[in-house]
């Protein structure tokens, strides 16, 4: 049956929709990492400001919004089914067919490089259950004899993924589901499910639940134990958590009224234990275990004072859809400069086909955002906020207490830059003031805190075809 993928990415914008914003954002209760390796690890992480987040999944094939259709809640919507359980019996009979025969992680792994990402999270398994790796505790898998694509030398693609991305040498990290859609452990067959909880009573099923809790443990000890070495371990399905963390924030999509503690404390322990200084993200789960915080598909108004990365799709959906609109260079490279100006990192979300395959316009936008990051990454990466953050079209970085970037962001239609600007510094005594793509010095006058930077009428048609101008301005010693 065919799924109108205009049906489908507006299910996209109704996941966000039953997702509060300050949940995503509360950096009041934020907890610092104690342990040295994990500060450090935290620190090198907030200077890579831009990663990718890849999904891929049984989704993939179908061309849906990720596994949401299997969830029976009220918002969710099956375009061209009206029945659940037949939904359901043709999502998961979905891996008779998965063969992403096109699957190339080299090709992969050098888009991502030529984007100007620092580091790369794969999805080792959604909320479907559904993993992309060779986990011993599970049979709905990629390499299971059920899914043609297990006869390929490629099908653990999740090893394929990171080890592509290290050689590279691009830092790579897990995406892992807490929830299981698909697992008895979770969705209990005997009982028909009824939201994206347990269908079934934990305290009355005790051992059931152990079992779970069992399951969940050893697949995170395989992703993070058995692949090499790991920088992140990326958690979603925030509702699995112990029921004293539910707070007022995240109880609005947090009713199961039981405690669904997996107990983070020993997982975090074995998985450090293989990867010191390992960074742990238990989204919106507040506490130790949530290392930054990951705002979804915006970014917060103000400059957050903890660690925090903006995750956010480069088209409307996660994984791949047909017919998606993807964010012009331009919207992307604004979108990171943005978030860099408050402080936080870029997570860039994108999603091959069934066939294992990215959409052209996937690699035409990782080589437009790596062109300008060559350009321009010193204004980006390694950078700290500094105040004005963002006046009008112009966002600041700043580097080693003695230099400031101040970035114009181009508008699309704009095709000749303004024969001056003002900008906004600190620095005190005189300073040089450059355009950081084309090394020219440029002429300028202080007034106080503000530089008036004249644009060279040789310069200003040229530059107005970039997607941002940075200039550059240093303290002279």
């Amino acid at each position: 049956m065919s799924i109108r993928a205009a049906g489908l990415i507006a299910l996209a914008g109704l996941v966000l929709s039953v997702l509060p914003a300050a949940a995503q954002t509360d950096e009041t209760t934020y907890v610092w990492p104690k342990d040295p390796a994990v500060l450090a690890g935290l620190e090198k992480w907030q200077d890579y400001k831009f990663g990718l987040l890849v999904h891929m999944g049984l989704y993939s094939e179908l061309g849906t919004i990720e596994s949401w259709g299997l969830c029976p809640e009220d918002w969710v919507t099956r375009p061209g089914f009206d029945d659940y359980f037949q939904y359901a019996a043709h999502y998961r009979g979905t891996k008779a067919r998965f063969n992403p025969v096109n699957f190339d992680p080299e090709k992969w792994a050098g888009g991502f490089k030529s984007s100007g990402a620092k580091y790369v999270i794969y999805s080792t398994k959604h909320h479907d259950g559904f993993c992309l790796y060779d986990t011993r505790y599970t049979d709905f898998k990629v390499t299971d004899p059920g899914c043609p694509f297990s006869s390929d030398p490629r099908s653990n693609v999740y090893r394929e993924v990171l080890d592509a991305c290290r050689n590279e040498g691009l830092a790579v990290g897990a995406y892992f589901s807490k929830p299981d859609w698909t697992s008895p452990y979770f969705w209990w067959p005997y009982y028909p499910p009824k939201d994206r909880n347990p269908t079934y009573d934990i305290t009355k099923h005790p051992e059931r639940w152990r079992k779970f809790v069992e399951y969940t443990q050893n697949q995170i000890a395989e992703i993070t134990t058995e692949y090499g070495k790991i920088d992140i371990l990326w958690l979603d399905g925030c509702w699995v958590m112990p029921l004293a963390a539910v707070t007022e924030k995240v109880a609005e999509f947090c009713k199961y009224p039981h405690d669904m503690d997996i107990d983070m404390k020993a997982i975090a322990a074995r998985a450090r234990a293989a990867n010191p200084g390992l960074l742990i993200v238990d989204r919106w789960v507040q506490g130790e275990f949530e290392n930054y915080l990951t705002p979804e598909q915006r970014t917060p108004d103000k400059p957050l004072a903890v660690p925090w990365e903006s995750c956010v799709t480069m088209g409307d959906a996660w994984g791949w859809v047909p017919g998606d609109r993807y964010k012009s260079s331009r919207e992307l490279v604004h979108l990171l400069v943005k978030i860099v100006a408050k402080g936080g990192n870029l997570l860039l979300g994108v999603g091959p086909n069934g066939k294992g395959e990215f959409e052209p316009a996937v690699y035409e936008r990782f080589e437009e955002m790596g062109r300008w990051l060559k350009a321009n990454g010193e204004a980006i990466y390694g950078t700290h906020p500094v105040e004005p953050y963002q006046e009008g079209r112009t966002a600041y970085t700043a580097k080693d207490g003695k230099t400031v970037y101040a970035i114009y962001l181009t508008g699309p239609d704009e095709t000749l830059l303004p024969a001056s600007l003002d900008i906004r510094t600190d620095l005190k005594g005189k300073i040089r003031v450059t355009e950081l793509s084309t090394s020219k010095v440029l002429s300028h006058k202080v007034t106080g805190e503000v530089v008036r930077i004249a644009v060279p009428k040789t310069l200003r048609t040229a530059l107005a075809a970039s997607e941002a101008v940075v200039f550059k301005i240093t303290a002279i010693p």
